[in-house]
């Protein structure tokens, strides 16, 4: 999280950036006018002049604009506006610089307006007399008013200046959408990947430990009814043993139903939470409609939505009674949770309800929280199918 500047360092560092901007875009303008006798030469030259603007904005501004692919012909759009900015640069500089140096300048000017009948002996050759008092008064009020316009005019020319170059140096609004597809791709294929995982470690565990357990709790459990002749400290530790192996055994399955249980893949989304909703220490009421089931990852979401809702209710809630909503309208999925405990639940009250909303967050979904102290508290998320 960025702390933001004092006036005082933000109207300094504007200054800065437009005075310097100056210099820098009048010599990279320039190098830009001459090297474009040598193309080849222009063409590895123009990154570098982008990095060096890109580096000023980033020093002074605190701005980053993003790269773009580094200009490989002249076909290139990115080689282009790259080019136009250095060109245009030092029109904005001069500008920015002209109109800042005069509202710092006349704000001093005028505000030490006093000093020269002090320093010079009359007659003072200026257009207004500066011997007179109300004359002196005009500059200094002047010079005020110059003194607040500064700051203002500076930050107005900084940001038209990074407003230019993001334009000119950034990607544009078809490279963006190019990228936000990509990104949007590979965030569905990170989220597919963990959600075959998440399958795979069930089965793992369904297939191999889970089925070690049971095998134990039998043996366990058919000891300790036929062993009677043991000593008593034996029969104990048999006993305690065999509890200890069904407590693992439970625990073992509630985590397995967590990760992603074996029924939402073999009958649906309406068994999966049927199940969740058996086993909640509330009663719940349960209403399901999907015509058409989702697809694997959303219905894991909403799998996840409903139980991890459940469990914070049975946790913190003191509800006596709770009620899911779960509906297909045309491509969006809407589930709803409401319980009538005590309320005063809060998104960053937890990490529940923060795992909540980035499992929604990670498949473009919107989450809604309603608890006001004294209940009732009333999730509502609406998932796209596809």
């Amino acid at each position: 999280m960025k702390v933001p500047r004092p006036w005082s360092a933000r109207a300094w560092l504007d200054t800065s950036h437009v005075m310097i901007g100056l210099p820098v875009a009048v010599l990279l303008g320039g190098l830009t006018v001459l090297l474009v006798a040598w193309p080849p030469l222009l063409m590895r030259s123009v990154p570098r002049f982008t990095g060096v603007q890109r580096s000023r904005f980033e020093a002074f501004l605190d701005a980053r604009i993003p790269p773009v692919r580094s200009p490989s012909s002249w076909r290139s759009p990115a080689t282009w506006r790259q080019i136009g900015y250095h060109l245009l640069s030092p029109f904005v500089g001069v500008a920015g610089a002209l109109l800042v140096a005069l509202a710092w300048g006349g704000a001093v000017v005028g505000l030490l307006a006093f000093l020269p009948k002090k320093f010079q002996p009359p007659p003072l050759e200026f257009v207004f007399d500066l011997r007179n008092g109300k004359v002196i008064a005009v500059y200094m009020v002047i010079g005020f008013v110059l003194l607040l316009l500064a700051p203002v005019l500076a930050r107005g020319m900084a940001a038209l200046d990074l407003s230019v170059a993001r334009t000119l140096l950034g990607p544009s609004r078809s490279e963006l959408g190019q990228r936000i597809e990509t990104l949007t791709e590979s965030r569905a294929g990170v989220i597919d990947a963990a959600d075959a995982e998440r399958r795979r470690i069930e089965r793992d565990l369904h297939d191999g430990a889970q089925q070690r357990l049971v095998s134990l709790a039998m043996n366990l459990g058919l000891a300790r009814a036929t062993l009677t002749d043991l000593p008593e400290p034996a029969r104990e530790a048999i006993a305690q043993a065999h509890e200890e192996a069904k407590q693992a055994l439970k625990e073992l399955r509630d985590f397995v139903r967590g990760l992603h249980p074996a029924v939402l893949n073999d009958q649906g989304l309406d068994a999966a939470l049927s199940g969740v909703a058996a086993r909640a220490p509330f009663p719940v009421k349960l209403h399901v409609d999907i015509e058409r089931r989702v697809t694997p990852t959303i219905e894991a979401v909403a799998f996840f939505i409903v139980s991890e809702a459940l469990t914070n209710i049975a946790k913190h809630a003191a509800a006596t009674k709770a009620e899911v909503s779960v509906r297909r309208e045309r491509e969006r999925l809407h589930v709803l949770v409401y319980d009538d405990g005590c309320g005063g639940a809060r998104m960053d009250g937890g990490t529940g309800l923060r795992g909540l909303a980035q499992r929604v967050d990670s498949v473009d979904g919107r989450l809604r929280l309603s608890s006001p102290l004294g209940g009732p508290t009333t999730i509502e998320v609406d998932l796209p199918c596809e």
